[in-house]
C-alpha cells in the first residue's frame, strides 16, 4: 500500500512540474505545438569546463543573452577570464546603422575593450587576439546570405586558426530555417554581403554553417581549425523560432525577419523598404508611384537610420505589415513579383537598379532576367539546378531534423 501511495505522489508531482515548466525562449512548431528550447549559450554544462583557466574572447551583441542577462555578465560571474569583446556590425548593443562605421570603445559596465569588426577591421588582428586561448561567438543570425553576422563568423574562424586559437559556437535557431531558396552565389561577386556559394535563404543555423565552411575548405587560413558547435536543445528545421531580441535595428519583429529575404534585394534599387519608419522591412514604396493609396515617410532615426532612401519624402507603395498572418510556412519562398512588378512600374527603368543589387542577389542574372521579362517562376526554375546540388551538400552539415524528414 505504502509502494502505491509512494507512485502516486511521484506521479502528481511530475504532472505539477510539466504545468508550471515554462520554456526558455517564445517559440512554436510548425503545427503550433509549443517547443521547449534550450540554446546553446544556456548550456553551461557543455561548454564552460572549456573556458575555465583559458583567456577568451567573446564575439558578441545584444542578441547574446542568457536568460535576462548577457553572455559577457554570465561568464564573468562565473569566474571566467574574457579579456575582450568583438562586435559586429550595429555594435556590441546592436544601436549603429547599417553600413555604419562602428568604432572601438570600453564597455562601460564591465571595463572591457569593446573591438570593432565592422567597417576597416572586418577580422581580427594577430595583437588583437594577443594571449587568446579560445573565442566564443554568440550571435542571433535570420538566415540569409546577405545578412553579415555569418561573415564576421567566417573572419573570426579564419584569424582564429591563423593564431591556433579554439572557437566555440554557441548555436541559436534559424528563424528562417524552414526552407532554403534563392540563387546560390557566383563567387566572382564574393563581398561581405555574400562570401560563399550558398543561395540568399541557406536554411542552416549559425553553427551548422560554421561546420560547413570548415568541411567545404572555404577558410582562407592555413592554420588548424578547432571548432566546437554546443547546440540547441529541442530545435528542428520546422520550429518556428519567435526571437526574444531583434536582432538589428530595422528587424523589430518576426513580421520583418520573413520579409527580410525578399525585401532586402530592393536596397540595390530605388525603392524604399521602409527605414527611417516604425515598420522597416515591412513596406516597400517610391515618391513616383503616387497612384498607390498607401504611403509612408521615411525620417532620421538615430540607430536605425540617420540618412534613409527619399528621406522627408513620402513614398507611395505596398503595405506588407500583415505579411506573417497570410504565410505557409511549409511552402515559403523568395517573392520576386513585388520586385518584377515595381521594376515594371518605375517610369527610369535604366535608374531602377544600383551598383550593390548584384552582390545582393549574389549573381549577374537576377538584373538581367527582370529587363528581359522573365516571369518569377521562369527565374526559379533558372535557380534549380545549383539548388538542387546546395541541399545535397547542406545534408552533410546539419545538426537538427530537416523540414524535409518532417
Amino acid at each position: 500500500m505504502k509502494d502505491i501511495y509512494f507512485v502516486l505522489l511521484l506521479i502528481l508531482a511530475s504532472i505539477n512540474y510539466s504545468c508550471n515548466a515554462k520554456p526558455t525562449q517564445n517559440t512554436g512548431s510548425a503545427n503550433a505545438e509549443p517547443t521547449q528550447l534550450k540554446v546553446g549559450a544556456e548550456s553551461f554544462d557543455k561548454y564552460i569546463n572549456l573556458l575555465h583557466g583559458k583567456n577568451v574572447a567573446i564575439v558578441a551583441n545584444q542578441t547574446s543573452i542568457v536568460g535576462d542577462q548577457h553572455l559577457v555578465d554570465t561568464l564573468l560571474a562565473q569566474g571566467i577570464k574574457v579579456k575582450i569583446v568583438f562586435a559586429p556590425e550595429h555594435g556590441f548593443r546592436g544601436t549603429a546603422d547599417a553600413g555604419a562605421y562602428v568604432d572601438n570603445s570600453v564597455d562601460s559596465k564591465t571595463g572591457l575593450p569593446i573591438v570593432s569588426l565592422y567597417g576597416k577591421n572586418k577580422k581580427p588582428n594577430s595583437e588583437q587576439l594577443e594571449g587568446i586561448n579560445c573565442v566564443v561567438f554568440d550571435i542571433q543570425d535570420v538566415g540569409t546570405r546577405f545578412y553579415t553576422y555569418i561573415s564576421t563568423l567566417q573572419y573570426v574562424m579564419e584569424a582564429a586558426a591563423d593564431s591556433n586559437i579554439s572557437v566555440i559556437v554557441l548555436d541559436r535557431p534559424n528563424p528562417n530555417g524552414f526552407y532554403v531558396d534563392g540563387p546560390v552565389l557566383d563567387t566572382t561577386l564574393r563581398s561581405f554581403v555574400g562570401m560563399n556559394p550558398i543561395p540568399i535563404v541557406h536554411g542552416l543555423t549559425v553553427g551548422e554553417y560554421a561546420k560547413m565552411m570548415v568541411g567545404e575548405n572555404w577558410l582562407n587560413t592555413n592554420g588548424a581549425i578547432r571548432l566546437t558547435v554546443i547546440p540547441v536543445d529541442g530545435y528542428t528545421h520546422s520550429t518556428l523560432y519567435k526571437l526574444p531580441i531583434k536582432p538589428s535595428p530595422n528587424l523589430p519583429n518576426s513580421n520583418s525577419i520573413y520579409l527580410y529575404p525578399s525585401l532586402c534585394l530592393f536596397e540595390g534599387t530605388v525603392i524604399s523598404v521602409g527605414r527611417g519608419t516604425d515598420k522597416p522591412f515591412q513596406h516597400i514604396g517610391h515618391p513616383d508611384f503616387k497612384y498607390y493609396p498607401y504611403s509612408f515617410t521615411p525620417k532620421s532615426v538615430k540607430g536605425a537610420a540617420l540618412n534613409p532612401k527619399h528621406k522627408n519624402i513620402p513614398c507611395y507603395g505596398k503595405n506588407l505589415q500583415n505579411y506573417s498572418d497570410q504565410i505557409d510556412h511549409t511552402n515559403m519562398s523568395i517573392n520576386l513579383e513585388w520586385l518584377i512588378d515595381f521594376y515594371n512600374e518605375y517610369d527610369y527603368k535604366e535608374d531602377f537598379f544600383n551598383s550593390f543589387f548584384n552582390k545582393l542577389s549574389g549573381t549577374k542574372d537576377l538584373q538581367s532576367q527582370i529587363k528581359d521579362g522573365l516571369s518569377a517562376e521562369e527565374i526559379k526554375l533558372s535557380w534549380e539546378f545549383d539548388l538542387n546540388e546546395y541541399k545535397k551538400m547542406r545534408k552533410k552539415y546539419l545538426i537538427y531534423p530537416d523540414f524535409e524528414s518532417n
